[in-house]
């Protein structure tokens, strides 16, 4: 079923590229209005996430490997994968992390991206996790153009610690939740 993940990431994506590109957006919001700009997004976005979900889980077992990972990959997976998702709510809360990058959230998305696509070198997850890297690369580079800024107040520490513990909190149920999440056990009870 590599149509609905095919599908299902041309409609998520589309209308991600569009909130990147200014005068499309602009378009886009004339033509569903601006009260119904949030909410058809939502629904494109969700309707296409759930089809992709669906192609990927449909995905062939025994599909063909386009290259060998090391078998170390995995282990330093772990770790870059945890620094990816202490850097979701980073993005979302005061933090000093914001004085580094511009784009906390997109960066994690790259990170997370780029490991799944290192390990898993089957066509659907090719086409999965180079679609977000490709997107995580682009809406960087867009918002740099539109001058986004690196944040210049700093934040007491103690907000970094709490992204920190909350990152880790998010990495450690991503962990024992990634079987029914992904289909894939990470952790054996």
């Amino acid at each position: 079923m590599m149509d609905l993940l095919i599908v299902g990431l041309v409609l998520f994506f589309s209308v991600h590229i569009v909130s990147t590109i200014p005068p499309i957006k602009r378009k886009f919001s004339l033509l569903v209005g601006q009260k119904g700009y949030k909410p058809v997004y939502a629904i494109i976005s969700l309707i296409g996430f759930v089809l992709i979900v669906m192609g990927y889980a449909d995905k062939p077992i025994l599909a063909m490997p386009q290259w060998s990972t090391p078998s170390w990959a995995v282990h330093l997976m772990y770790l870059i994968l945890w620094l990816a998702i202490i850097l979701q709510p980073a993005s979302h809360m005061p933090t000093n992390i914001k004085r580094y990058t511009r784009h906390p959230m997109l960066w994690g998305v790259v990170l997370w991206s780029a490991m799944h696509l290192w390990v898993n070198a089957d066509r659907a997850s090719i086409l999965l996790f180079g679609s977000f890297l490709a997107y995580s690369l682009w809406a960087m580079f867009t918002a740099n153009l539109a001058g986004a800024k690196k944040q210049t107040k700093k934040v007491p520490m103690k907000h970094d610690v709490l992204v920190v513990v909350v990152g880790t909190f998010a990495y450690i149920l991503v962990l024992f939740a990634h079987k029914w999440i992904a289909g894939v056990p990470l952790v054996n009870y």
